[in-house]
């Protein structure tokens, strides 16, 4: 009796853990198709692609072609500066003198004059533009000298040729610019005397190269073109004397262009190509001079003076495109204000009939720009 229970006993325990595994199983089972159910569900779903963060393309700056600016203004006010100086060579009230009154101190104006004439200047010029819009200001130096031949063609008319050679140096120090700009210039000028009235006029042409320099932080930005400038004056003056006193009231119109050649830098950080630029200006002048001369040791002292009202009626500054890869801005140039003044004077001493020495200085007054100009002359009649 006692086997017999135990044997039935160890039928439970059997079957218990058979009934164990079994459910074990099945749970495994269904454990693993719901693993197989989900796991297509997930693979359906691709992983998106994270989407490129686009490189922005980089901006000129607009102050990165300010010596471009100066370049071309400096070229513009150095057409005018040799204009007006010889309009000046025909109505200024010592070449004016020479040609009625040869002799000086009284002598006679049917005293012939001398039919020939040569000249040489050596002058400076310093220039300050202040800021205007992006352009931050500049300041230029300008060394350079003049040659010129005259004659009497015709009892009252009279001829002149003339060559200028000058070299800028331009500095935009807030910009971390410089650049410098050599400058041939050819003028021809005349004049017709009309009893006290005189008619003169001008023309000059002009061409030269620039040469740059950027700071970029990386280096320097580097360019070299071409600079060109065209002008013309025509002035009018009356010529009034009393003794050894005069005063010649004078009124002149002046027309300048300058141009500058397309170009690329290089060198630096992000150089530019920059487009062609183009600027003009038309002015009216209205103004006197007046003068006196003293005679000592049989050499002749004149001292004079003058001052004029500029009116600038007629300012095209032009633009300037500035690309840098698929980046483009549009620059425009600089210029002067409208209305300004211009004054200087001068010495003269006449070491004979036919040579003297001279020295002129000539200041330009607007409310962007300031210019002085001192020059050293000698001429010889013959």
């Amino acid at each position: 009796m006692r086997c017999t229970s135990q044997l039935s006993g160890t039928r439970q325990i059997i079957g218990l853990d058979r009934v164990r595994r079994i459910a074990t199983a099945i749970a495994m089972a269904v454990v693993l198709a719901v693993m197989v159910s989900i796991t297509p569900s997930f693979a359906q779903s691709p992983t998106p692609t994270p989407t490129p963060t686009p490189t922005a393309s980089p901006t000129p700056v607009p102050t990165a072609t300010n010596y471009d600016q100066s370049a071309g203004n400096s070229a513009l006010n150095l057409g005018s500066n040799f204009l007006e100086r010889l309009g000046n060579q025909a109505s200024g009230g010592v070449d004016r003198a020479f040609r009625s009154n040869p002799g000086g101190g009284g002598a006679s104006a049917s005293t012939e004059d001398p039919r020939y004439r040569t000249w040489y200047e050596g002058y400076g010029v310093s220039v300050r533009t202040d800021a205007q819009g992006d352009f931050v200001g500049d300041e230029r130096k300008t060394f350079g000298g003049v040659a010129g031949f005259g004659a009497r063609v015709a009892p009252g008319v009279n001829l002149g040729l003339s060559v200028d050679q000058s070299h800028t140096d331009i500095d935009v120090p807030l910009a971390l610019q410089s650049a410098t700009l050599d400058l041939t210039q050819i003028g021809f000028n005349g004049s017709i005397d009309k009893g006290p009235w005189t008619w003169a006029f001008a023309v000059v042409h002009g061409f030269g190269k620039v040469h740059s320099s950027r700071d970029t932080g990386f280096g320097f930005a580097t360019a070299g073109y071409r600079a060109a400038v065209d002008g013309a004056l025509t002035e009018i003056s009356y010529y009034w004397t009393k003794d050894q006193m005069r005063v010649v009231p004078k009124g002149a119109l002046e027309y300048v262009r300058a141009t500058g050649a397309a170009f690329q830098e290089a060198g630096g950080l992000d150089p530019l190509n920059v487009g062609s630029s183009a600027i003009a200006r038309a002015r009216v002048m209205i103004g006197a001079e007046i003068g006196r001369y003293f005679i000592f040791d049989r050499k002749i002292l004149d001292l004079s003076a003058y001052g004029k009202f500029v009116d600038n009626f007629y300012q095209d500054l032009g633009s300037v495109q500035v690309s840098l890869g698929t980046q483009n801005i549009i620059v425009p140039g600089i210029g002067e204000s409208r209305y300004g003044m211009d004054a200087g004077a001068s010495a003269s001493l006449s070491l004979t009939n036919t040579a003297r020495l001279y020295v002129n200085y000539d200041g330009k007054f607007r409310n962007e720009l300031t210019s002085h100009q001192g020059t050293v002359g000698f001429e010889y009649r013959w």
